[in-house]
């Protein structure tokens, strides 16, 4: 997240976002409709999750202009949930090249 927010962008992590009390699912809604591009880490754990198909869902749901980044970390490019398998996708030693791009969008 610090490589994130060093580009000028404003990142949201549940787990340090949400605070004891808040609605879980209400908040990651709010984030993602207040948001402009969706980062989703897929991992061997977190494919699995179904958190992550619902907020990737929520994501797709929002607007054709809604950008969705899919992070690959030991998993392969087959592992990409169908909603988002043409998206291009980057692995995690390549999330330096993500962060250009990105850092390109928040100054136009």
């Amino acid at each position: 997240m610090k490589k994130i927010d060093a580009t000028g962008a404003t990142s949201f992590r549940d787990d340090r976002d949400i605070n004891g009390g808040d609605t879980i699912p209400d908040s990651i809604r709010t984030a993602i409709q207040v948001s402009r591009e969706l980062v989703v880490l897929l991992t061997p754990d977190s494919i699995e999750r179904p958190w992550v198909l619902l907020e990737v869902g929520a994501a797709w749901g929002r607007r054709k202009d809604y950008r969705i980044v899919p992070v690959l970390c030991h998993v392969t490019f087959d592992a990409i949930p169908d909603i988002i398998e043409g998206k291009r996708a980057f692995h995690i030693n390549d999330f330096d090249t993500y962060l250009v791009e990105l850092k390109r969008r928040v100054k136009t």
